[in-house]
C-alpha cells in the first residue's frame, strides 16, 4: 500500500487537469498494470506537467514508442 501511496502523491501536480486525469488513472488501471506499465508510468511522471499533458492530450506525440501504452491508457480516461 506504501507504493501506492507514493505514485498518488507523484500525481499532485501543479495543473488541476493534470491531477484529475493522473489520479483517475491510478484509480481505474494502477492496480493491474504490468511490471513494465508501471515502469512506463514512472517514466512518464518524470516528465515536466506541461510536456506530460501534451502527451496526454495529444498535442505533441511521445518519441519513446515503449511508453505508448501506457500513455493510450492515459488518453483513454
Amino acid at each position: 500500500m506504501k507504493e501506492l501511496d507514493r505514485v498518488r502523491w507523484r500525481c499532485r501536480r501543479g495543473m488541476l487537469e493534470l491531477d484529475i486525469v493522473l489520479q483517475e488513472f491510478v484509480d481505474k488501471h494502477y492496480m493491474r498494470l504490468s511490471e513494465t506499465e508501471l515502469q512506463q508510468f514512472d517514466t512518464l511522471l518524470n516528465f515536466p506537467d506541461n510536456d506530460l499533458w501534451d502527451m496526454i492530450t495529444a498535442k505533441k506525440e511521445i518519441e519513446d514508442i515503449k511508453l505508448r501504452s501506457v500513455l493510450q491508457l492515459l488518453r483513454a480516461d
